[in-house]
């Protein structure tokens, strides 16, 4: 797809690999719709938009509610008739540890971000998504949506969750102009981890992806001519 003046919707996109991909969408041209909990960041990504030339707007939005999700997506159809894409970025990490000593508000809180928040996000968008000549949909999980590691039960079951949703959502708008696809990362380098509680070594992490190479990855993905998909791609630290 040409991402000349589309209208794409990106969710975690106040830091990180949201952060990275809003930003690498709008030298592109894209008008970015910036979704996220933190306002404060939100305005600050838009900003650095701005400056690149691009159009964005931003909403702020905490996936684990229903009524903001609705209400975000009301705004959204309000000042647009279609939208070109949704990026699902937005995610958080759960602590490694064996489940026994995960704490209920902590499954709950994983589980509805990473990916209650994201089916619900996409069912609300979908129309949005089927009014254009053509969309995509891309859905940003991790490489623990294909391999399970000890201390990551939630974590795991968030993204095989959604995985599992990307492959059937695959198979059900296989005949429309929407494509779906996902990305199975390892390791990025961003605070998710740090925001979770990790007390890791900044040797650990200087051999996690960069984000702005992950969003390099994510734009080619989102970018394939008409004919041309990659409905699937794992991305790995070299």
């Amino acid at each position: 797809m040409n991402l000349k003046n589309k209208t794409i919707i990106v969710t975690g996109a106040s830091d990180g690999i949201g952060r990275e991909i809003a930003l690498r969408l709008a030298k592109d041209g894209v008008n970015v719709l910036l979704l996220s909990r933190d306002e404060k960041n939100l305005k600050l990504v838009q900003s650095e938009i701005e400056k690149i030339g691009s159009k964005s707007s931003y909403y702020v939005c905490d996936l684990k509610s229903l009524e903001d999700i609705k209400k975000t997506v009301e705004k959204i159809s309000e000042k647009y008739k279609k939208i070109e894409g949704l990026i699902n970025n937005a995610g958080i990490w759960q602590k490694k540890d064996n489940l026994e000593n995960i704490s209920d508000e902590e499954i709950i809180n994983v589980l509805q971000t990473n990916l209650t928040g994201l089916v619900l996000l996409t069912k609300h968008v979908m129309p949005l998504l089927l009014l254009a000549d053509e969309a995509i949909l891309i859905n940003i999980s991790s490489r623990s949506g294909y391999f399970a590691d000890n201390g990551q039960s939630v974590y795991a079951a968030s993204k095989f969750g959604v995985r599992g949703f990307t492959e059937v959502l695959q198979k059900d708008l296989k005949e429309t102009n929407i494509r779906v696809g996902g990305v199975y990362q390892g390791g990025t380098n961003t605070k998710l981890f740090e925001k979770a509680g990790e007390d890791w070594t900044k040797e650990k992490y200087n051999g996690f992806i960069p984000t702005h190479e992950l969003a390099e990855v994510v734009v080619f993905m989102a970018s394939r001519p008409k004919n041309v998909w990659l409905s699937e791609v794992r991305v790995e630290s070299k």
